[in-house]
């Protein structure tokens, strides 16, 4: 498969040197030097591209490579709010978008139990929720987006909060982030829920960059050739 890999920053880089240990070829690197050669002709030698930059970058580089009809696998993150409008334009344009705020399998499979685990405590009011991350201080975006999936599916699937918060939360209806920047930190995610009596946690630790890599170069393998909105629930066939 021919990748396209636009941002070649060390998630760039790590999903390089794994797409070729497999056989792949990175035929177009986009950096902040050579922005100029990130043209729909040379996008279009590529079956998949896949696009870490930054919240600045991201839409214009998902618009290009959608104009330019090739699938895009994203992990950039700190855009949710603009979420919505990016998947309206893939749909109106006839392209293919795979978004995730994280795709290390590992997290993906903490984001199912997340979920279940939020539905079996919404009848439960005894419990309270919270959110807790930490990375690394060269991280920029706090609280991180991992964190925000993780917060949005526990609203999703708990009534009893209404809306998430940074800090300390002001109400009994806010769910509590907690962000910690941190060296050296290999990056981890937790959710407790506690009462007078116990306590329930569940958390995910990641140790390198390389499980994220490999699940951005899985979803640009199921990426290729399909058209629509995908995410990693369908690359890891999560039903």
């Amino acid at each position: 498969m021919k990748i396209a890999l636009i941002g070649y920053g060390k998630m760039g880089k790590a999903i390089e040197q794994i797409a070729l240990e497999q056989g792949h070829e990175i035929v177009l690197k986009i950096t902040k030097e050579n922005t100029t050669d990130f043209t729909k002709e040379n996008l279009q030698k590529a079956d998949v591209a896949i696009e870490f930059t930054n919240p600045e970058s991201v839409i214009q580089n998902l618009q290009v490579c959608i104009d330019a009809a090739v699938p895009v696998v994203c992990g950039s993150t700190g855009w949710v709010a603009q979420e919505e409008s990016i998947k309206d334009y893939c749909i109106a344009n006839n392209g293919t978008l795979l978004f995730s705020s994280n795709f290390s399998i590992g997290v993906n499979i903490f984001f199912e139990i997340n979920k279940k685990l939020a539905s079996l405590l919404n009848n439960h009011k005894a419990y309270d929720v919270s959110i807790k991350e930490t990375h690394h201080t060269a991280k920029l975006d706090a609280p991180s987006g991992t964190a925000i999936t993780i917060a949005q599916q526990i609203l999703d699937n708990n009534k009893n909060k209404k809306n998430w918060v940074l800090g300390t939360a002001n109400n009994n209806t806010e769910l509590p982030i907690t962000s910690i920047r941190e060296n050296p930190a290999p990056g981890t995610h937790s959710v407790l829920y506690s009462s007078a009596i116990d306590a329930i946690e569940i958390i995910h630790t990641s140790y390198s960059r390389v499980g994220f890599a490999a699940g951005a170069l899985a979803a640009a393998v199921f990426l290729k050739n399909k058209k629509g909105i995908f995410t990693m629930s369908d690359v890891l066939e999560i039903t």
